[in-house]
């Protein structure tokens, strides 16, 4: 029913939606008959994630753009993509770098700088291209992803639960200053992605 299918004919924007819950939330999108724009670190990350998708779905309504987020000059390349992606009604943020964790005595001023661009520097850009770009109205949503080390302190992890738990304050704040779009943040557990390679080893994830 058209009640329960808020999504149907809606375009759907998911910056990091090549690999993990991104991937997850394109493949859902087209299965609630949404129209996808997936975005991923390089035009051909993205050209290729869409060729994997159309194999499952034919028919879908997709494209994909690269943006590379890890640059000097995110602001700007995400303005020209939200140019060259259009009108946008629901925006999925859940791009990630490898996490940074340690004891704090290995912790330079360097590292912390670089681990804070994807979790805090870029989030708040995308809070901005929110205001700019997406319809002001109830319809819109903009949804960013935390993780659960916000909640529940774990050894060695202390400055990725700073970004964590900014991240929930961040979102709180963009609810009031984006209305009347709707803003949540998505706080999942351990999900079994490639975010986790370079950090657990098999024995560990299982």
């Amino acid at each position: 029913m058209t009640k329960y299918n808020k999504l149907a004919g809606k375009h759907v924007l998911v910056i990091g939606g090549t690999k993990g819950i991104g991937r997850g939330v394109v493949d859902a999108s087209l299965e609630a008959g949404a129209r996808v724009t997936l975005v991923g670190s390089s035009q051909r990350s993205a050209d290729a994630t869409v060729s994997e998708v159309k194999i499952s779905y034919p028919s879908a309504l997709i494209q994909g753009f690269g943006c590379d987020l890890s640059q000097g000059t995110v602001e700007s390349d995400l303005d020209d993509l939200f140019r060259k992606v259009g009108e946008v009604n629901h925006l999925v943020y859940t791009a990630a770098d490898s996490l940074t964790l340690g004891s704090l005595n290995d912790f330079t001023v360097e590292m912390i700088h670089k681990a804070s661009h994807m979790r805090l520097v870029v989030p708040v850009l995308v809070g901005k291209m929110a205001a700019r770009h997406l319809p002001k109205s109830r319809e819109s949503s903009l949804t960013l992803t935390t993780g659960g080390i916000a909640d529940k302190a774990m050894p060695g992890w202390a400055l990725i639960a700073y970004f964590a738990s900014g991240l929930t304050g961040l979102t709180r704040n963009l609810a009031l200053d984006l209305k009347p779009l709707r803003v949540n943040a998505v706080e999942p557990g351990f999900v079994d992605t490639g975010l986790w390679d370079a950090t657990l080893t098999p024995e560990q994830k299982a």
